[in-house]
């Protein structure tokens, strides 16, 4: 048998092999769902974000540095990748503070700052912030020093599957609040 008809057999076996995983949507693992040869969905179940904690750290008559921690739970089968939550925080509807954990990409070189998401366990994300007493807001000031804060927390948060190139960026809205 010529060894040039054998060659050619098994390179045509080979693109007809990637030609139907390629065309037909199927993928050997999926990266949501699992298993061997199931259809390759984009789809990325909704990650669940609670307020784990939020808490005033220290105060002062000219600063006040609080504590916002965030749960982060997945539900998907394999790992998702959360880029950044940006978080607003108000008392009595006056914003306090805009704030940002992680980065989104911006570029290939940019140095990544993003927290991978398990589906066995949830993530705990959070930050500290401080927020200067300008005299304007002695009302805030006061709630602050007592801890009596009416506060709500609403934001959102960018993620996807664990690479930038698989899937879309998903955003999920969140809003949590305490009023006395």
């Amino acid at each position: 048998m010529n060894p040039r008809i054998f060659v050619g057999a098994v390179a045509g076996i080979l693109i007809a092999i990637i030609a139907v995983f390629t065309l037909t949507g199927t993928s050997v693992i999926s990266d949501v769902e699992g298993g061997f040869f199931s259809p390759s969905t984009q789809e990325v179940l909704p990650l669940t974000i609670e307020l784990f904690d939020f808490s005033v750290l220290e105060i002062t008559e000219k600063q006040a540095t609080l504590e916002i921690k965030f749960k982060v739970s997945n539900p998907n089968f394999k790992s998702v990748m959360l880029q950044h939550i940006k978080y607003l925080v108000y008392h009595n509807d006056d914003r306090i503070v805009i704030g940002e954990i992680g980065t989104a990409p911006e570029g290939f070189l940019a140095s990544p700052n993003y927290f991978i998401i398990l589906n066995e366990r949830p993530s705990l994300i959070g930050e500290k912030f401080t927020i200067m007493n300008t005299g304007n807001t002695p009302e805030l000031w006061e709630a602050l020093a007592k801890n009596e804060l009416n506060w709500r927390i609403s934001g959102e948060a960018f993620f996807n599957l664990s690479s930038i190139t698989a899937g879309q960026e998903n955003i999920l809205k969140f809003d949590f609040s305490k009023y006395d």
